[in-house]
């Protein structure tokens, strides 16, 4: 399999749907291989491309690399975005994970840990009020929240995506079953 090939069939599929190519990876997996493509992006509200965006880009993804000229081996193709266990390594990502909780091992060896608040091209600002520049830093991570607070941000529950009907919970049309035998 050849990676520049690869990398210069998805990068224009990629970039049609948004988003970006963070890593590609080749794996031998007996006589097939594994093509493992995972993305990022800003998605539509500045915090990492939706599930849809993913599967919507995979689709064309698989047409672009049967198109082209990627080798004769068969393989299976993969497309992922970067998930919560990748370590933020670009400002960006930092600014994709505003109020997320985040674990930073400074260069001097301290460990901080606090929410996103804000980050540009050259400082990360968590609360409670810290900034830190990523010349300092040494690795992030960000901390899955099992109960995390409620009104921090997009992450709470989407209301404008909320599809869910007090209805459908209703023990009513059971009652009325029952009513009927």
């Amino acid at each position: 399999m050849n990676e520049q090939a690869i990398t210069r069939a998805v990068e224009p599929v990629l970039t049609s749907h948004g988003l970006e190519l963070d890593r590609l990876e080749i794996v031998p997996a007996g006589r097939r291989s594994v093509v493992r493509i995972t993305v990022d992006g800003d998605g539509p509200h500045g915090r990492g491309p939706l599930l849809d965006d993913i599967a919507e880009a995979a689709r064309d993804l698989s047409a672009a690399l049967d198109a082209a000229n990627i080798g004769n081996q068969p393989y299976t193709l993969e497309v992922s975005s970067r998930g919560t266990s990748r370590p933020l390594t670009e400002p960006k990502h930092f600014r994709r994970n505003l109020t997320r909780l985040v674990r930073i091992v400074l260069a001097d060896g301290e460990v901080v840990e606090g929410r996103i608040l804000a980050a540009d091209d050259t400082v990360v600002q968590l609360d409670p009020e810290r900034r830190i520049a990523f010349t300092d830093i040494t690795r992030a991570t960000i901390q899955v929240e099992l109960n995390r607070p409620e009104g921090l941000g997009p992450d709470d529950d989407d209301s404008d995506d909320d599809d869910s009907d007090d209805d459908d919970f209703d023990d009513d049309g059971a009652d009325e079953q029952d009513e009927e035998d």
